[in-house]
């Protein structure tokens, strides 16, 4: 009997979502993708891995922030061959919000927004589904906003599978679950086992030391 045929599979990462769904407090922020999802989906051709994120903005609290974020994304781009990442926008704005526990009525408050990431994610995804460049998409998000993008997705014959950057205390969203081809979760063993090396090799990219 031959061996079987690994799907080609095209992985799309909402990159906030990720990070503030599985992990903002581990010390594995420092994440191979590709090692990642080769390892996760092993039925699977891993082919393509798009990453979708906007540029943060230093804050008075976190004036490193951006640096930190530049160095891995500097670093994926050295070491991950198969990944593209696409931009959305980050916008940080000041705001008068209701409080809930007044007096005063409102409060300003300071209100970090990533813009894009969402719709650039959905079209890449149906766009490529369209030009036949997967058999099989990994969709990894917890955003319903996606749920249309898998449907079309699924109508050009395509498997969409689901692997929601959520912990066990988080729900997966019922509108992606009703879509998905599979769902598979990410252990918090893969994240600790695929950790980028630092620096990079045939760089002088480390990882940051405060992260």
């Amino acid at each position: 009997m031959g061996q079987e045929k690994l799907m080609r599979t095209a992985v799309y990462v909402d990159g906030f979502n990720l990070y503030f769904g599985l992990l903002k407090r581990t010390p594995y922020k420092w994440l191979d993708l590709q090692r990642l999802f080769e390892s996760v989906l092993t039925r699977n051709q891993v082919t393509s891995i798009r990453y979708f994120t906007a540029r943060v903005l230093a804050t008075p609290r976190n004036p490193a922030v951006h640096v930190r974020q530049d160095t891995y994304l500097r670093a994926l781009d050295a070491a991950c061959p198969n990944l593209a990442v696409h931009f959305g926008h980050y916008v940080r704005r000041e705001l008068s919000m209701e409080n809930a526990t007044p007096p005063p009525a409102t409060v300003r408050v300071w209100k970090n927004e990533e813009k894009g990431s969402d719709v650039n994610l959905a079209v890449h995804l149906v766009n490529d589904a369209w030009e036949n460049r997967y058999d099989c998409a990994v969709v990894v998000s917890n955003d319903s906003d996606l749920a249309s993008a898998m449907d079309m997705a699924k109508a050009q014959g395509k498997v969409v599978g689901l692997m929601p950057p959520v912990g066990t205390h988080r729900p997966i969203s019922g509108a992606l679950r009703a879509r998905a081809s599979f769902i598979k979760r990410l252990p918090s063993t893969a994240l600790a086992e695929c950790q980028l090396p630092s620096p990079i090799p045939g760089t002088t990219i480390h990882k940051p030391g405060r992260w």
